[in-house]
Order: C-alpha cells, then structure tokens, then sequence
C-alpha cells in the first residue's frame, strides 16, 4: 500500500493570534509545532503499513518554509518520505483552498490507496479538509475513526458515534480521519532524529501543481472572516453568608425573590 499522512505545523495553542486586518492566523515559527491530533494519523499509517509488508508513509504538508520543521518530526517517528507544498500564492486559504492544494498535491506524487487525516487542526479547529480533500478526489471517507485495520476484505474502521459503534469496510482508495484514540505514535531515536536532519524533503510550488493562484489563497478563498473582537465580560454576582439557620433561610428567601424577578422580565 501507498499511505500518505497529512500533517500541519501549527501555533502552540498558548499563543494563538489572529490578523485582525486579514482575519488570518499569525503564524510565527518560533512557536510553531506538529499540530498534536496528527501525531494520531501517522500512528495510524504507521499501523497500516506495518501490517502490509512492502508498504511506505509519505508526509505531506502545505505552509511556509519553517513547516520542514513539522515534517522533520514526522520522518524522525517513522514516515518514509515527506513533500512540503511551500507557495506565497496559498497565504490565506481557506479550508476549501487548502484542500484543492493538498488535493493536486496528492494527485501529482501519488496514486495513494490511503490518505490519512488528523480529526481536525488546533489553530482552525474545523475538520474540514479531510473530507473536501475527499470529495475532489473521489475518495471512500470515513471520520472520527477509533481504530482501524486490514484483512482479507480489505480496510476496517472502527467509528464510535452517538447512537453507538460503528464498523466500516471501505474500498480502496480512501481518505480517513483520526482520534486520539488509535494510540500515541511514541517518541522518536537518536538515529531516527539524525536521519530525518539530514533528509531532503523536496519543496513543491503551486506552478508545479498547474493550479491557477485566483482560485487558491484569500483571493480563492469562499470564506472570509469578517470581524474579529474580543468578547467584554460584565458578569454580576451576588455573594449570600449563611453561618446559621436563620442567615440560611433568609438568603434562600432572598435568592427565590430575584429568580422570580428576572423570570418575569
């Protein structure tokens, strides 16, 4: 088998910041790490493909030049390949731009019979790529799997849902998203640190992929942020001492009384 995972170098969680004039992330790479979900997508390809012999990992990942860094990790815990899609062009995409992105970036390095997906980016936080990538690659798709493997029918996905568990065949080829409950992927060798420095990781450009720069990036994007403000918190509150009986009774008495008042208004 053929795996790709997709990865994403994304701003530690601590110090997220928005562009209030773009209404984009601020991506500084001096705080940048492995968005943490797709750590699970790669123990997940990883899992595959050791179950398959013969099988290999490519990473991929859209960003600007520092996200090597997140493909780095990636190779030192395991993948065998990774491609950085590195453009000032796809600045801004939205998710719908970003897939068509990874989309022609897959289609180009690939065929892949799996494509695997953390369940969402921590910066953005929509899980919408996965299944766009999907639909434009008319891909099988299977979301918030819990555990998945091969058999002799094929790939199995185990999903658990509201209404219960849910297990899945999909034909190949197919894109699936992850959570952490496949498993930790595990830390990486002092060998596998310095194979991965000395790796080099091919740089693909959107003129490589033949796509028009209109329809990537903010100017391809369908969704924009409008507005972005910080909510002002004017909570009230009232404190009541109770050291008695009678200090108890009469702040139950109290309370009632303005329930019933703001009931009424």
């Amino acid at each position: 088998m053929r795996l790709a995972v997709l990865v994403k170098q994304v701003p530690d969680t601590r110090s997220v910041r928005m562009d209030e004039t773009t209404g984009t992330v601020v991506r500084n790479s001096s705080d940048a790490i492995l968005n943490p979900l797709d750590a699970y997508a790669l123990r997940a390809a990883l899992l595959l493909r050791d179950a398959v012999p013969g099988s290999s990992v490519t990473a991929f990942s859209m960003g600007p030049p520092a996200a090597e860094k997140a493909l780095r990790e990636v190779l030192a815990l395991g993948a065998d390949d990774a491609v950085l899609v590195c453009d000032r062009a796809c600045a801004g995409s939205d998710t719908w731009a970003t897939a068509v992105i990874l989309a022609a970036a897959l289609r180009k390095h690939g065929p892949f019979d799996l494509v695997v997906t953390g369940e969402r980016a921590t910066d953005g936080d929509t899980g919408q790529v996965g299944p766009e990538i999907a639909a434009h690659l008319n891909l099988s798709l299977a979301t918030f799997v819990d555990q998945v493997g091969m058999n002799a029918g094929g790939l199995e996905v185990e999903r658990k849902v509201e209404t219960g568990l849910e297990r899945w065949r999909l034909q190949l080829p197919a894109l699936i998203s992850v959570t952490k409950a496949i498993g930790e992927v595990g830390l990486p060798t002092l060998a596998g640190k310095m194979a991965a420095r000395r790796r080099a990781i091919p740089v693909t450009t959107v003129a490589d992929l033949g796509l028009d720069p209109a329809t990537i990036g903010l100017k391809g994007s369908p969704t924009r942020v409008v507005k972005i403000f910080y909510p002002s918190l004017a909570r009230k509150g009232r404190q009541y001492r109770v050291i008695d009986e009678a200090s108890l009774a009469a702040s139950v008495e109290v309370m009632v009384k303005y329930v019933a008042e703001v009931s009424a208004v």
